[in-house]
């Protein structure tokens, strides 16, 4: 098992080079130097259950959901460790934390799953609608798409009681701008949602199969797999401030309070954007179709989608 394990084979040259830029940055320029270097050879990976799908960060712990094992694993984040695996059956894929507890999107039971946090209990089981896939927290209420369904359905944190569905068509995955949730449809466009009422704020095309979501404080981004781009939207109004292009099949994004990271299951690599212009500021391989990605506040997690495994960047 690939547990906790870290490969160190680069040469002396490349360490040279890397301690050699310490001076000049401020963003553990010798770890960011080897990682161009050797990108592959300075993850680490931690096995968890069969194709990882998601990923969330509780502000201590990264938590997996498995889609084909039927289970959530939970990581320490300091080190990796597996501190539980809880089944909870059907077919895990999205998962969100809203500050207390998990909640797991079961797109093959269409239902979403709330999970204790501090430790793993099952706390209920809420119908949304067919193939439920993603989730997303907007600080009180959790949202859920059902892809077959063509729904999004708002749900009450604190009891799961349905607060109304709205119309999407095959939505995906989502992100909460902190007034309104951005649905990716497969009709190649984002939905803006008002997170008060649901009411429909617009659609913005942002190319073929859209996946992953992100909102960085003042924009929208968006990859789009088919499109192998990434599009970056002013979330005030769906504006479109740049189209990236460049990427095998961009999935998912995150934002680290500087740069926005997009995973491409194509390369096994997840590509660092600066957020001003697209700029492509590394290109960091971890390998197994990579698919889903998260930041802990110092590192990013991506999932492993056909090696089991979650690394560590």
């Amino acid at each position: 098992m690939k547990t906790n394990h870290t490969k160190l084979g680069f040469p002396i040259l490349a360490l040279a080079a890397a301690i050699s830029l310490s001076a000049q940055s401020n963003e553990n320029p010798a770890r960011i130097a080897l990682l161009k270097w050797y990108p592959a050879n300075l993850t680490t990976s931690f096995a968890v259950g069969v194709q990882p799908q998601s990923i969330a960060w509780d502000g201590a712990d990264v938590w997996v959901a498995n889609a084909t094992s039927g289970s959530v694993t939970e990581l320490r984040g300091s080190d990796g460790a597996v501190l539980g695996t809880y089944n909870v059956g059907g077919a895990p894929e999205g998962i969100a934390y809203d500050g207390a507890n998990m909640w797991v999107a079961d797109s093959l039971n269409a239902r979403v799953i709330k999970i204790r946090a501090s430790t793993g209990a099952v706390l209920g089981r809420f119908a949304t609608g067919s193939a439920c896939r993603n989730v997303v927290f907007d600080g009180a209420n959790i949202w859920a798409s059902n892809l077959f369904a063509n729904t999004v359905v708002k749900l009450r944190a604190s009891d799961g009681s349905n607060l109304g569905s709205f119309s999407v068509p095959s939505p995906g995955q989502m992100a909460f701008d902190g007034a309104n949730i951005w649905v990716t449809s497969a009709s190649g466009s984002v939905v803006k949602l008002q997170a008060s009422n649901g009411t429909n704020l617009g659609s913005f095309g942002v190319g073929n199969n859209p996946t992953g979501v992100a909102f960085d404080g003042a924009n929208i981004w968006v990859a789009a797999e088919s499109s192998h781009n990434v599009t970056k939207l002013l979330a005030s109004d769906g504006s479109n401030q740049g189209t990236y292009t460049g990427f095998g099949y961009p999935q998912g994004v995150v934002y680290d309070g500087e740069y926005i990271w997009v995973v491409d299951e194509a390369s096994n690599n997840v590509t660092k954007l600066q957020i001003s212009d697209g700029t492509k500021l590394g290109v960091f391989g971890v390998g197994g179709s990579p698919v889903a990605i998260a930041f802990d506040g110092v590192n990013i997690w991506v999932t492993q989608y056909a090696g089991g495994y979650v690394s560590k960047l």
